[in-house]
């Protein structure tokens, strides 16, 4: 009977032992397997095909030439010449421009007030500094000023754009 008993207590130990094992065991194929897995989609990761290289021209929007622009009349604002604000000195601009309006009732009015354009051009350029003006988005800036100001003036169109003929900062 006592052979029995020991019997019985070495097995409960075996399978005491067994246990952790099986436990240890499991654990370690499910990390050989996570392991595997992100290892094979690491190396079956396909790198994206090198983008060719374009020509940069080949997406230049071609104009339909066979239209004719819609250009309104013109009417032209004579050279002048503004001291600008500087730190460093004396600055002017020297500039000619070209108002495009909405129609020719308001080229008619803008003949009219071409005093009173002309000072609010003066003004306006005459607050700008050299720094601003020496940049594209500065004089960007003044064309939206202008257009601005002398639509406040105008009763019978609008001023659709302004083109500088000429401009000169020193």
């Amino acid at each position: 009977m006592a052979e029995k008993k020991d019997k019985k207590d070495e097995g409960a130990g075996e399978e005491k032992k067994k246990k952790p094992m099986l436990l240890i065991i499991a654990i370690a194929v499910v990390a050989l397997i996570l392991l595997g897995a992100g290892g094979y989609l690491f190396l079956a990761k396909k790198e994206p095909p090198p983008e060719e290289k374009k020509d940069p021209a080949q997406n230049v929007p071609v104009p339909d030439l066979s239209q004719k622009p819609d250009i309104g009349p013109m009417v032209e604002v004579k050279e002048f010449i503004v001291n600008i604000i500087s730190q460093d000195g004396n600055h002017y601009v020297k500039a000619s421009l070209s108002i495009e309006l909405s129609s020719d009732a308001a080229q008619a009015e803008v003949n009219q007030r071409m005093p009173q354009i002309r000072d609010a051009i003066l003004m306006l350029v005459g607050n700008k500094t050299y720094e601003e003006l020496q940049d594209l988005q500065g004089k960007r800036q003044l064309k939206a000023e202008i257009i601005s100001k002398i639509n406040t003036f105008l009763r019978t169109g609008r001023v659709n754009n302004i083109y500088f003929t000429d401009f000169v900062v020193q």
